[in-house]
């Protein structure tokens, strides 16, 4: 199933690729991003109190304010900062189909040095809604925080691939009990426009 939602994913990207537009705006000159990703989660059983596998497929959509002009020109960590707001959309493929919503707020910064290949580094984290059904997560509603590195390839000055990894960490907080945390890698894949 896995691979099929991947196959769909790069089916879709490939005609906006090469869709062109010659009044687009670059990555030093941008305001905003908007981005969608989807990829592949799974817990860790055994890091921290994570004792339940739970796979996902993930679907996030993604909006960015950069908040600075290039930073350090001409240094290793030239770059720009950026603020993500992240609608998440997590499906638990063996948890019965069930699923996680909510927000997510995050600071990033983009070197931007080696244009067109961008890493970025990102944490932050966020609230979910969340029906697994697990009697050792106490709470449906859980707080979540992660941080994590990806890569952006630009095919055009405004448009670009991405992979993502990123560590995910789900529990209430402590505000019910049981708290068994949900501790997970994500590995995404997406296109990111700018404006």
């Amino acid at each position: 199933m896995v691979k099929n939602i991947f196959l769909i994913l790069i089916l879709i990207m490939l005609p906006v690729a090469a869709i062109a537009d010659e009044s687009a705006v670059n990555l030093k000159d941008a305001n905003y991003e908007l981005a969608l990703l989807t990829g592949y989660g799974i817990t860790h059983r055994g890091f921290g109190d994570t004792r339940t596998q739970v796979q996902t497929w993930d679907a996030i959509a993604r909006f960015g304010w950069f908040l600075s002009d290039e930073v350090g020109k001409g240094s290793w960590y030239q770059g720009r900062h950026q603020l993500l707001v992240e609608l998440p959309y997590h499906l638990a493929i063996d948890q019965g189909g069930r699923s996680m919503i909510g927000g997510y707020l995050l600071g990033s910064w983009k070197f931007t040095a080696l244009n067109p290949l961008i890493p970025y580094i990102f944490a932050g984290g966020g609230m979910l809604f969340v029906d697994l059904g697990l009697p050792s997560m106490g709470s449906r509603l859980d707080f979540s925080y992660q941080g994590g590195t990806g890569v952006q390839y630009y095919i055009r000055k405004d448009l670009a691939f991405t992979l993502e990894y990123r560590y995910h960490h789900i529990s209430n907080a402590g505000t019910a009990s049981p708290n068994e945390p949900l501790n997970s890698s994500k590995f995404l894949l997406g296109v990111s426009w700018l404006r």
